[in-house]
């Protein structure tokens, strides 16, 4: 059912993130809710219990954010996206699913099909101490939100209210050390980031490419083979003890921080369950600051789309020991949280739109001088 509020509070809950919640569990709806109104940023407008009522909302309330259940009597998820992004092409959808390598699949269907974003649905254990689910949750909606309402103001013709004043970045120059690893970091938006990039960079480089994707357990494992299908190249969810191949492209596999030991060219994968940083395992940062160890500045990184600032020190301690970072530039990013933390720091020599930056990581690995135009 969707409640009813009246005009004045409705006008007193103006600037509250509007969220609907959209799940065939009691429980989970409840305790969806619950997290989020226990933040008076937020507000849930209504609950449904499959898509075709979650429809039927949005056609008479607006929402910015819709968190979608995956498997539902009636209409379920995959069939709803496209409907919901029917009525409002700005909602922002973030898929909720249990850790199964079906929903993994379909999480990953759900992208392609207009979802923004992934949460795992909680664990009894995070129901009854849910302080992490509680922050990524807060953090993806929120972030999530305010693309929502910057795509309602530009169609309007508006100017999106929490836009932020333009940015000067200042550069560094391009190291000329050809590297000999890759090093790629994303998170919101990044799979299908991932994707275009990697189809350009291509088979045949002699470094191996090591990857930190936000995702959690059997995401990455279906990731890891989408990519080698789709994009063409040797790609592989990473396990402890793999040594770095050539031309490889190695993800991090969920709940996992990726760290390298031994030494060039050929070390190995540890796969460590340390604290999450940045409220994320797998992390960015960890991966990048291993592979200063190993590799001193010759490094070239790649921070894609994503929300908040993993990778940001990680970035700082390559470009130090003498490497190079190149961010994804705000206009293709879905979130420009993860690459806007690198550039707004000083730590890139490029920032450069999606469509650009595959090609561009295949010239600079082939070639130790600096490639024109950067």
């Amino acid at each position: 059912m969707c409640p009813v509020f009246s005009s004045k509070d409705q006008a007193s809950d103006a600037s509250r993130i509007r969220v609907m919640v959209v799940d065939d569990s009691l429980v989970i709806r409840g305790f969806i809710t619950r997290a989020l109104e226990s933040d008076l940023r937020f507000r849930v407008v209504a609950t449904a219990s499959n898509g075709q009522i979650a429809l039927d909302i949005l056609r008479r309330i607006s929402a910015d954010v819709i968190i979608l259940d995956i498997e539902m009597p009636v209409m379920d998820g995959l069939t709803a996206i496209p409907k919901l992004k029917e009525i409002d092409p700005s909602v922002q959808i973030v898929m909720a699913s249990t850790l199964t390598q079906k929903n993994a699949e379909v999480s990953l269907k759900a992208m392609s099909l207009g979802a923004t974003d992934y949460l795992p649905k909680p664990s009894a254990r995070e129901m009854a101490v849910p302080n992490a689910f509680q922050h990524e949750l807060r953090e993806k909606v929120g972030e999530l939100a305010s693309l929502a309402r910057k795509a309602r103001a530009l169609k309007t013709g508006q100017r999106p209210a929490l836009e932020k004043p333009e940015r000067h970045i200042k550069f560094r120059p391009m190291p000329s050390i050809k590297p000999e690893v890759i090093a790629i970091g994303s998170s919101t938006g990044g799979p299908q980031a991932l994707f275009e990039v990697i189809v350009k960079i291509g088979k045949g480089l002699s470094q191996p490419i090591v990857i930190t994707q936000h995702m959690p357990p059997s995401l990455t494992t279906i990731l890891a083979d989408h990519i080698a299908k789709q994009c063409a190249v040797d790609c592989i969810e990473a396990k402890d003890g793999d040594i770095l191949e050539p031309g490889r492209f190695h993800i991090a596999p969920g709940d996992f921080h990726m760290l390298f030991v031994g030494g060039s060219p050929a070390p190995k994968i540890r796969l460590v369950k340390d604290p999450p940083e940045n409220w994320c395992r797998p992390s960015v940062d960890p991966m990048l600051r291993s592979l200063v160890g190993v590799y001193g500045g010759r490094i070239l990184t790649v921070i894609l789309t994503g929300m908040g600032q993993d990778g940001m020190k990680g970035s700082d301690n390559v470009v130090k020991a003498g490497g190079a970072v190149i961010a994804q530039d705000e206009k293709t990013s879905v979130v420009w949280g993860m690459p806007g933390a690198v550039a707004e720091a000083g730590l890139c020599s490029a920032v450069v739109p999606l469509h650009e930056i595959g090609a561009m990581v295949r010239r600079i690995a082939q070639n130790s001088n600096r490639p024109e135009g950067v």
